[in-house]
């Protein structure tokens, strides 16, 4: 019997990235992680694979799995997602599962396996520290939640213009979407039991241009890989209940 990995965190946080980063730098860390591949109602990003990345289907298509007793199916930022759970009950049972996704299902799974006694180890991705919010929750002047949707914004912005240009009216639409539910994911991050910090989202190249992560991407990978391995880094923390303002 094998445990439950998750990696969650906002939108565009820079978890694929990380997750490339671990197969690219730790294959046999990752390589003993078996990537749980959600469904998904959204069209395909460039680059992303049917079957790899999601299994990309209509909406329609997703809605009759709430029919079926073994699939989750859950309403993402305007996305319907959905799981296979006898899928990932085959793969704990043949060895290690991981998720990498969204917080909404990173809880759903975390329940999970609360209930079904699964071992589990879940991990935030935040693009701020402990220590920068706890910093901004004593200036009147800053309203923390504008704050944070303007900067994932930024990050969002900046990934959709990196891989498709020119941007329609829908992917603008798409980002105030993603943007807006950053603060009440972050919320619910001090229920995992490890918040990584990481200024460098899916939109920076420190993860990939220099042929080694640097920055906050270099720092997360050594972070995660150690947690992985069953270390306790400092650069990671335990979030209290109530850090959010």
């Amino acid at each position: 019997m094998g445990r439950l990995v998750i990696l969650s965190g906002p939108s565009c946080v820079g978890k694929g990235p990380l997750h490339r980063a671990l197969k690219l730098f730790y294959p046999q860390l990752a390589g003993e992680l078996k990537k749980v591949v959600l469904y998904d109602s959204r069209a395909p990003r460039p680059g992303e694979v049917d079957g790899v990345d999601f299994h990309f289907r209509t909406r329609e298509y997703i809605e009759q799995l709430r029919n079926k007793d073994n699939f989750l199916v859950t309403d993402v930022r305007g996305d319907l997602q959905a799981l296979d759970l006898n899928y990932l009950r085959e793969t704990i049972a043949a060895g290690n599962a991981f998720f990498e996704g969204n917080p909404v299902i990173g809880m759903e799974l975390t329940g999970l396996a609360q209930r079904e006694k699964i071992a589990c180890l879940n991990v935030f991705l935040s693009p701020l520290s402990g220590a920068e919010i706890e910093d901004i929750r004593g200036r009147r002047d800053i309203n923390f939640e504008m704050m944070l949707t303007d900067m994932m914004r930024r990050k969002l912005l900046r990934r959709t213009k990196k891989q498709k240009g020119t941007m329609l009216p829908a992917d603008i639409e798409n980002i105030e979407v993603r943007a807006g539910s950053a603060y009440k994911e972050m919320k619910e991050a001090w229920r995992y039991d490890f918040v990584i910090p990481n200024h460098d989202g899916e939109d920076s190249e420190n993860w990939d241009a220099f042929g080694y992560p640097v920055g906050d991407a270099r720092a997360a990978l050594l972070c995660f890989a150690e947690i992985l391995t069953g270390g306790n880094p400092a650069y990671a923390r335990k979030w209290a209940e109530g850090l959010l303002p």
